[in-house]
């Protein structure tokens, strides 16, 4: 048995999303994709401090795990935050945080 599997499916869920935030460039590239109007064509790394190649995998990582959406257009892809993906993600960690927020009578 794998250690994974000893916790629940929304623990690894959690888990998961928590590991694609855990990248500053990661964050840098929501945070960039969320105040653009449009999606993106082409090379992110003309924006943000980063080399084509580090901006690449972060995008795979982010894309994995439904964050973002890139869509081949030509011979570009085109980037832009995924919607349903983000709405899961408030929502996951919105929850997380209430479910381990301390009451009252519990803070040492």
């Amino acid at each position: 048995m794998k250690k994974l599997e000893l916790f629940d499916e929304k623990q690894q869920e959690i888990a998961s999303l928590a590991k694609a935030l855990s990248h500053p460039a990661r964050i840098a590239i929501l945070q960039f994709l969320a105040s653009t109007p449009t999606c993106i064509s082409g090379d992110i790394s003309d924006y943000l401090p980063l080399s084509r190649t580090t901006v690449s995998q972060h995008l795979k990582e982010l894309k994995s795990i439904g964050l973002i959406q890139g869509d081949v257009e030509g011979l570009k892809i085109k980037y832009c935050l995924n919607k349903e993906g983000i709405e899961k993600l408030n929502h996951v960690f919105g929850n997380l945080f209430d479910e381990i927020t301390p009451s009252d009578n519990k803070i040492c």
